[in-house]
């Protein structure tokens, strides 16, 4: 079909746009001005071609000041000569217009209000279009946008912008942007209404929130709420939204919509990694085992260098925060010319929050370890644990700025074991920003056994290092205490890893790495063993995917090794 106001000619011609602009205005101009675009239509005619030049001009200024180009020169320029016609687009976008001040306003109970202050100083200290930027219209409507979702995100829930005012002068290639917003009252948490619920009931929903009613409102809080119901494996979704249309925003009632899941699950999968090669695995969950929430897993996994198989009760949260979890398993291994066989039951509770968390747990081992050539050495104990976890990243599987740390305190409780011993161990991550779609990651991690000697302690409690999430460049778990071409856990370990990462784009990049690291069983001559390289990063929605190309500067062998998800 032509266009409006044109009629088929018998008569048509053909033509050609070339289109002479920088990027990326260029790429715009050619995807969206109607003279490139009606090209290839089969009854162009010279009016219709002339009519579409003139609607080019515009077009292109109206896309040029879009881009901030607000003196941008225009010619269209026709050879009807030449066969097929040429037409030439010639945009010169002259001097970009930059932003040359910025006022933003915000009016109502938060300008007047302490819990006002700091959404103010957020929305101006995040500001996504400061002074001396290129001024874009696409950035400043995501600028605007952005400003009004962090003030509603704030106790001010209601909050609506009432200006946006953005002065263009083209003299000065200079824009003044003013923005205002209506703060309306101050939200703090009231009661909770929750539907969509059948086979539970409500304590299991209200269990998983560490929101006290009264404390003001904060889409954060309640953000992190919903994203734990949805990851506890009860709901397919979750919507939670508080009412601004609350006649007592002191008590404003937050509604809660969950989808319940199927509770039976069967998954089962083949694999390969660098650490373990190939596996296959297969998992049976029922979360709703006793009718009340009781979640059943059966896990199995047979892999070329571990068999497992476990079984594990998990009770929802109390009124507490906590939840519990009961376990039995067992584990055959054989690595670096060490077989251990691992049985194992107990008990971990743990807090719902995960920023400030703390766990419990209680575990009997009994273990089994058959270095090569050598007779079977026994060990039992049973192992008291607590552990302190704090996570500050703006993310939790895939983190690309803040930190984490976690800490484990635990022993061998005497007359049960084989023998007394204490255990530490401590892990720290941080993620550091840099400018240009730079990232600098640190990892470090080290723990000791307290005791005389590693006889009697279950090898699940000593330690080994080695491999693609810990240090690359050598085989998994190959670093440890070498006796007679057998590699044995030692008492103590430490790792560190430092990566520095170029994203080419929002999705993968290019990255460099030191790993260094080893488990002893004497801190006498301690060696770090090294590695290093280079490797590519992709981020996926079950954590970054790393494939790295490592030496080993102790085996001196090049490795390629790959993991999938956070390793901390």
């Amino acid at each position: 079909m032509a266009p409006a106001g044109t009629a088929a000619a018998s008569d048509s011609l053909s033509y050609r746009v070339t289109v002479d602009a920088p990027s990326p205005l260029k790429e715009t101009l050619l995807r969206d001005v109607g003279l490139v675009r009606w090209q290839g239509y089969a009854e162009m005619t010279d009016d219709l071609l002339d009519r579409l030049a003139r609607e080019a001009i515009d077009e292109a200024r109206g896309m040029a000041a879009a881009e901030g180009y607000f003196s941008a020169q225009i010619d269209v320029k026709i050879d009807r000569a030449a066969n097929p016609v040429t037409v030439r687009l010639v945009v010169d976008p002259g001097a970009p217009t930059r932003i040359a001040t910025v006022r933003i306003v915000v009016t109502g109970p938060a300008a007047e209000a302490p819990l006002g202050t700091e959404a103010i100083a957020r929305i101006t200290r995040e500001w996504a279009l400061p002074e001396g930027n290129v001024f874009r219209q696409a950035a400043w409507s995501i600028a605007k946008q952005r400003a009004l979702a962090t003030l509603a995100g704030s106790p001010y829930a209601a909050a609506r912008m009432t200006r946006s005012e953005a002065a263009i002068d083209p003299e000065r290639a200079a824009a003044d942007l003013v923005v205002e917003f209506a703060s309306g009252p101050a939200f703090h948490f009231g009661e909770f209404q929750i539907s969509g619920l059948q086979k539970y009931d409500p304590s299991l929903v209200m269990n998983f929130s560490t929101i006290t009613p009264g404390e003001p409102y904060s889409d954060t809080a309640l953000n992190r709420y919903v994203r734990r119901l949805n990851a506890s494996g009860y709901f397919a979704s979750v919507q939670a939204r508080i009412d601004v249309e609350a006649p007592n925003p002191d008590a404003a009632k937050v509604d809660i919509t969950v989808l319940e899941a199927r509770p039976k699950r069967f998954e089962g999968g083949v694999g390969y990694s660098t650490d373990v090669r190939f596996r296959t695995n297969a998992n049976y969950r029922d979360v709703n085992f006793d009718g009340h929430g009781l979640q059943f897993v059966a896990d199995a996994r047979l892999e070329s260098k571990i068999q497992s198989g476990s079984v594990k009760f998990t009770r929802p949260p109390n009124a507490s925060g906590w939840i519990a979890a009961y376990f039995t398993g067992v584990e055959r291994t054989d690595i670096e010319n060490l077989i251990t066989r691992t049985a194992a039951a107990g008990t971990r509770w743990h807090t719902i929050e995960e920023r400030d968390q703390h766990a419990l747990s209680a575990t009997y081992f009994h273990d089994e370890q058959q270095p090569s050539g050598s007779p079977t050495v026994t060990a039992n104990a049973l192992y008291l644990e607590y552990e302190r976890h704090w996570r500050r990243v703006d993310d939790f599987i895939a983190p690309t700025t803040g930190w984490m740390a976690s800490a484990f305190v635990g022993g061998g409780v005497p007359g049960v074991s084989t023998r007394n011993f204490g255990r530490l161990r401590g892990r720290f991550a941080a993620w550091l920003p840099l400018a240009g779609n730079n990232e600098l990651n640190f990892r470090a991690e080290a723990g000791a056994v307290l005791a005389a000697s590693r006889d009697g302690i279950p090898s699940t409690l000593l330690f080994r290092t080695g491999g693609s999430t810990t240090v690359r460049g050598y085989d998994f778990e190959s670093l440890g205490v070498d006796e007679n071409g057998v590699v044995l856990p030692g008492r103590y370990y430490a790792v560190a890893s430092v990566d520095a990462t170029h994203w080419i784009d929002e999705s993968w990049g290019l990255a460099a790495f030191l790993d260094a690291g080893n488990a002893v069983d004497s801190l006498s001559n301690v060696h770090l063993a090294l590695g290093y390289g280079i490797g590519a990063r992709v981020r996926t929605p079950l954590g970054p995917f790393r494939l790295d190309v490592a030496y080993g500067q102790e085996v001196r062998q090049v490795r390629v090794q790959f993991s999938v998800g956070l390793t901390f």
